[in-house]
């Protein structure tokens, strides 16, 4: 059996067996809302970033106005540190509401998914989230909402809450559990009172389960939510977890499935938690914890990879097909778009770049996880547009120019990694364009 035909019945395999599963697992409601949502809320995270690092600018006290750019970054300091209180107005109502924002778009995107109305669905999530995460408190006769619970927190318990809430309406509605008003009362007067027992019942059980919760564990359910996702999140963002994300999300694209859409639903809270929570410790000058943050998965792992094809195929490729393929990518590949590169190549079930791919990854991905834990880097607090090209982003990410050299660093690593395997490539497609062209 020649090695086409063994590959032609690989991709029917899998297009008849792995691809429908993965397509499921892909759109299944929760995960797709929660997927999203939590993309969503991306201008909101990176909105609190820019204004964090202008309330709070990456100075040391140790810099000395010696010439105009330590002259500059010395007024920049000592001009947020008096206006510290109107600047992080912004980062506040952005990073400081990140569990509210959370279960409003997740909200938002299963009831489209069911087709609810959705300005009922979106208040009664609200209103169950401010239970348990931020029940008022009175303070010399003036009632607060404690904001601990709204930020990054909160992000997991808003998960659960639109979940919820979003069931608990349809349970009711599906079977016909709502107050009734004659048909010649308009749709949109009529739809509040569709909601109002799943409201009413959501929101007293809710209130009963978060006092029973605070005299027994005295903790909010939004608090014990995060402690309980807590072990979860640090086994997420250990090392070899990291890798295995990489090369479970490589391994998809191999066989044809989008591997950041299948685990966007369980990375994507993850990362955007942590480059909140690193920001949070960033605000209160305190040393920053975690590394799985923001786009350090991506940025410093497939991205530079596909970047040093490109420049590869520049350099090496004498084939018709690369030397087309690296002109059509490049301008795409410069904003860490590659679609054009994966389905030109094509990568799917072509180990010339799987198993280069692979091996870039785990190394790009451990030298960086070991620098930053060590100090030696700046974690990522800042979420970057994904857009932004890498050697860019790794520095606005983290404020660190360090970053930088380590991006450059593992580019050309990654060269030396790639280009025997794309010269092998390139050998097969000269071969097989000489047959075509007799």
């Amino acid at each position: 059996m020649t090695d086409s035909k063994k590959q032609n019945i690989v991709i029917t395999w899998v297009q008849q067996k792995v691809a429908p599963i993965a397509g499921k697992i892909s759109n299944e409601k929760y995960l797709a809302a929660i997927r999203d949502g939590m993309t969503a809320i991306i201008p909101v995270t990176i909105i609190g970033g820019i204004a964090a690092i202008i309330s709070s600018p990456p100075v040391p006290n140790a810099v000395k106005a010696t010439n105009f750019i330590s002259s500059f970054l010395i007024s920049w300091r000592n001009w947020a540190t008096v206006n510290a209180a109107i600047l992080t107005i912004p980062y506040n109502l952005t990073m400081g509401l990140l569990g509210l924002y959370t279960v409003i778009a997740i909200a938002y995107y299963l009831t489209q998914y069911y087709k609810m109305n959705l300005i009922t669905n979106e208040i009664t999530a609200i209103l169950a989230f401010l239970i348990i995460a931020s029940p008022p408190i009175a303070i010399k006769n003036i009632i607060y909402l404690p904001a601990k619970n709204l930020g990054a927190v909160g992000m997991f318990a808003g998960i659960v809450v639109a979940i919820i809430t979003v069931e608990v309406n349809r349970l009711f509605i599906s079977n016909h559990i709502s107050i009734k008003l004659p048909s010649s009362v308009p749709p949109n007067v009529a739809a509040p009172f569709e909601v109002l027992l799943p409201m009413l019942v959501i929101t007293f059980v809710l209130f009963i389960l978060n006092n029973w919760c605070v005299n027994f564990t005295h903790n909010d359910i939004a608090s014990v939510i995060y402690l309980l996702f807590t072990p979860f999140t640090n086994l997420t963002g250990s090392l070899p977890v990291v890798l295995l994300i990489a090369f479970t999300a490589t391994t998809l694209w191999f066989f044809g499935i989008h591997g950041n859409n299948m685990l966007g639903a369980i990375v994507t809270p993850i990362t955007t938690l942590n480059v909140a929570l690193n920001l949070k410790q960033y605000n209160a000058g305190q040393p920053m914890t975690h590394i799985f943050a923001g786009s350090f998965y991506s940025v410093f792992g497939g991205w530079i990879t596909y970047t040093a094809f490109i420049i590869a195929m520049i350099l090496f490729a004498k084939s018709v097909r690369l030397k087309t393929l690296w002109k059509i990518g490049l301008p795409g590949n410069l904003f860490n778009i590659n679609e054009p590169l994966i389905f030109g190549i094509p990568t799917v079930l072509n180990l010339y770049f799987y198993i280069p791919i692979v091996i870039s990854e785990i190394i790009n991905l451990t030298i960086a996880y070991l620098l930053m834990q060590y100090n030696i880097l700046g974690k990522f607090y800042v979420m970057v547009p994904w857009s932004t090209p890498g050697f860019i982003q790794v520095f606005l990410a983290s404020m660190d120019w360090k970053n930088c050299i380590l991006w450059i660093g593992l580019l050309i690593l990654d060269i030396f990694i790639c280009t025997p395997f794309l010269k092998l490539y390139d050998r097969e497609l000269i071969k097989e364009e000489s047959i075509q062209n007799k």
